[in-house]
């Protein structure tokens, strides 16, 4: 194996380790460029010699630079449209109904820029405005991350127009946000109030984040091995409510774990129901 293929799984078996990403053996391309003008800033001129400072200096900060660069992913507005329809249309009624009383929780994981867990928060509002009264107790959205920087970008709830002409309709826009100078807007308070942001490693523990009405964990899993992905759906399974729903992204199923979760045919869409 010659040294910079190497190199190249010793960084792959950081980044598993990091952060469960499990990187296939053709990716030599993405991460040289979403790395390289980190490891230029660094003077660093392998994945070897920076697997190696990285160990060498767990707590210096490039870990994080590291993990982060890796794990930012482009994301959309109300992506995939259907999520959102079955949350207002099926999933709230439902739950509303069985818990009239009670604040509903609604956990976004991986929500990297902030795009789902302010859509959700949008579809909320857009729920209430045509049932008047009906979420006495409101909502709350719980939204998490590993990526220090991207929880900075999603508290904050400023956009630009490049991230704004992704999903979103001229409509919700004008509702939803505000001008804050040239190209760019912000998310109108009463939306941002309902979410909070977190910090969170999917490999580390949900103990902290309490009990779930419903979970979004959407085109997150496809990055994981399949021992990883049942571990985090067990997991996921354990904030759950009994009754309460999972949404996964559009391309991804969850295989086996019957005894825990049942599908539910929307049309379109799938969702999962905790057992």
């Amino acid at each position: 194996m010659s040294s910079g293929n190497l190199d190249f799984e010793q960084f792959r078996t950081f980044l598993e380790k990091a952060c469960g990403i499990l990187l296939g053996s053709n990716k030599q391309y993405l991460v040289s460029s979403r790395l390289n003008k980190l490891m230029e800033q660094n003077g660093i001129k392998t994945l070897g010699e920076l697997v190696q400072r990285m160990q060498s200096q767990p707590r210096g900060g490039l870990r994080e630079q590291v993990v982060d660069a890796m794990t930012t992913n482009e994301t959309l507005w109300f992506r995939d449209t259907y999520p959102f329809e079955v949350l207002k249309n099926r999933v709230l009624p439902e739950l509303i109904k069985a818990y009239p009383a009670q604040r509903l929780r609604i956990w976004s994981a991986a929500c990297s820029s902030g795009q789902e867990p302010y859509s959700l928060s949008m579809s909320i509002d857009e729920f209430e405005r045509t049932n008047l009264g009906q979420l006495k107790a409101g909502i709350q959205i719980v939204a998490t991350d590993l990526s220090p920087s991207m929880l900075t970008n999603c508290k904050s709830g400023e956009y630009d127009s490049l991230a704004m002409g992704r999903g979103l309709s001229q409509e919700r826009l004008q509702r939803y946000f505000d001008p804050k100078g040239p190209g760019r807007w912000q998310v109108k308070a009463p939306i941002k109030s309902r979410v909070e942001f977190r910090p969170l490693n999917l490999l580390d523990s949900y103990a902290a984040l309490g009990k779930f009405d419903i979970v979004f964990c959407r085109n997150v899993l496809i990055y994981f091995s399949a021992e990883v992905k049942k571990d985090i759906l067990t997991r996921i399974h354990a904030t759950l409510k009994p009754g309460g729903y999972l949404f996964l992204g559009a391309s991804e199923a969850l295989n086996g774990l019957p005894e825990k979760y049942q599908m539910v045919q929307c049309s379109p869409g799938i969702i999962y129901k905790a057992k």
